[in-house]
Order: structure tokens, then C-alpha cells, then sequence
């Protein structure tokens, strides 16, 4: 079933301005909706739903970089009718309003931003791995892997919004996420570094991992091993500010 999957993320990708519906998103892979949804699910990890509002989003923040059009006409570019609907999710996704991330993306600083990622619990010593509360591993990396990688705690399997820790990394190489909330994570993790058997030369592509969900529980550490590879078409897009620009910024 995953080619009818691929089909429905291809229409996804291509038709993301438009008001598609779980019907329509079903009719493009020729199954029942009920069927559809749930083998969705099970591929990508997220609902049809939640994949199209990624999609959408992270074309806004191509349009918010790429080019002049205002916030408004941004929102109607990729399916939403009202900015003021578009503004509130982008942020609580991206973890800037799109007014922000455009000037921290282009370099510019202002004095509205929000809560530093540098605020939170960076990466501890290995020797503390297993510290209360925290998340330890090994990173690795399927290709060649570019210092820094970032590996964050999330809420959701999306990497969207602010992480509860978070870590920069060489990759592969070990990380610990200290001070994880007690509750259920999806650990992230994204760096940029070239695909197997790529030339030296070659461009750089975008390498990710998910692990989870992960239930961390008070008092206990929790340890894991990831592997970076290349993001494929069943991974919906990163949406975290954290990835697109230096976190030091951020802070700055």
C-alpha cells in the first residue's frame, strides 16, 4: 500500500494551496477513506491532515526567505483564508510569527523574539548520561554526516515548536538531552551532510531521525540510538525555526 500513500503525499506536495479533503486526498490513491487514513497513519507517522498543514507550512517559510510578498499573501498562497488563522499556527509551529522568522532567516535582529532555545538544557557531559530526566545515545549517520547536528526532545512527530531540550552535536557522536519533562517525546534529530555514496563535491542534502514515542519518566534517564539518513518522500517537512537558523541568533 505504500505506492497509494506516495500517490496521496505526491497530490499533498502539488496541490498543498488548495482545500483538500480526507475524501480527496483518498480519491487520489483509489481507496475508502477509512482504509486511507489508517494506512497513512501507519507510513508517514502523522494523519493526512496534520502532513498537508507541514506542507503548507513549510512553504510558507520558503515564501517568507525566498521572496517580498506580505504575511497576507503568503497565507492565501498556501491554502489559508484568513492571515490571522495562518499567523497563529505558523507560530506555534515554527516557534517565530512569519513577521520574525523572515527577519532572523534574512539576518536581522529586533527585540520582539521569543524564550531563546539556549534557555533550555543543552548537552551534558557523557559522564552524566544518566542524570534524572534525561534522554543519552548514540548519534549516527547512513553517509557523511556535517557538524553540528541538532537532536531535540519534541512534543509531537513533527519537529515543529519549541523543544523541551535540545543539543548540538558532531555526527555521528554521542548526545544527551538533560532535563526532559516527564511525559511522552519524540526525539529528533536533523543535520545537513551528503547521502551514501555521493561524491565529495556533491550538494549537500538534509539528514533525519525520529525516535519515538518515548516515554520518560521521573527520576529514570532513558538511552537510545539513532541513525541520521537522507529525508525521504514519507517524512513530512521540519518546521522548527531551531534547524533554519543558528540558535545563537536566537539568543543573540
Amino acid at each position: 500500500m505504500e505506492h497509494l500513500v506516495q500517490r496521496a503525499v505526491t497530490t499533498i506536495r502539488e496541490r498543498y494551496g488548495e482545500p483538500l479533503s480526507l475524501d480527496d486526498l483518498a480519491r487520489s490513491a483509489m481507496v475508502s477513506k477509512y482504509h486511507f487514513l489508517r494506512t497513512f497513519t501507519k507510513v508517514t507517522g502523522v494523519t493526512p491532515g496534520r502532513f498537508l498543514g507541514a506542507v503548507r507550512l513549510h512553504e510558507a517559510k520558503r515564501l517568507l526567505m525566498t521572496t517580498t510578498l506580505n504575511v497576507a499573501d503568503v497565507a492565501v498562497q498556501v491554502g489559508y483564508s484568513s492571515t490571522g488563522s495562518f499567523t497563529r499556527r505558523f507560530t506555534e509551529s515554527v516557534g517565530l510569527s512569519p513577521t520574525q522568522y523572515r527577519k532572523l532567516a534574512l539576518g536581522a535582529r529586533d527585540d520582539t523574539r521569543p524564550p531563546a532555545p539556549s534557555e533550555t538544557p543543552r548537552s551534558e557531559p557523557a559522564a552524566d548520561a544518566h542524570r534524572t530526566n534525561s534522554v543519552s545515545g548514540v548519534l549516527r549517520t547512513v553517509g557523511t554526516g556535517l557538524s553540528p547536528a541538532y537532536v531535540g526532545a519534541f512534543a509531537t512527530p513533527i519537529m515543529q515548536g519549541a523543544p523541551a531540550s535540545w543539543s548540538n552535536v558532531s555526527a555521528p557522536g554521542r548526545f544527551t538531552l538533560a532535563g526532559v519533562p516527564t511525559g511522552t517525546w519524540y526525539i529528533h534529530a536533523v543535520a545537513h551532510g551528503r547521502p551514501p555514496g555521493a561524491a565529495p563535491d556533491a550538494e549537500h542534502t538534509l539528514l533525519v531521525a525520529t525516535a519515538g514515542p518515548v516515554r520518560v519518566e521521573s527520576g529514570r534517564g532513558k538511552r537510545l540510538d539513532i541513525t541520521l539518513s537522507p529525508l525521504d518522500w514519507s517524512q513530512p517537512p521540519i518546521l522548527s525555526a531551531l534547524m533554519d537558523i543558528d540558535p545563537q541568533s536566537l539568543a543573540a
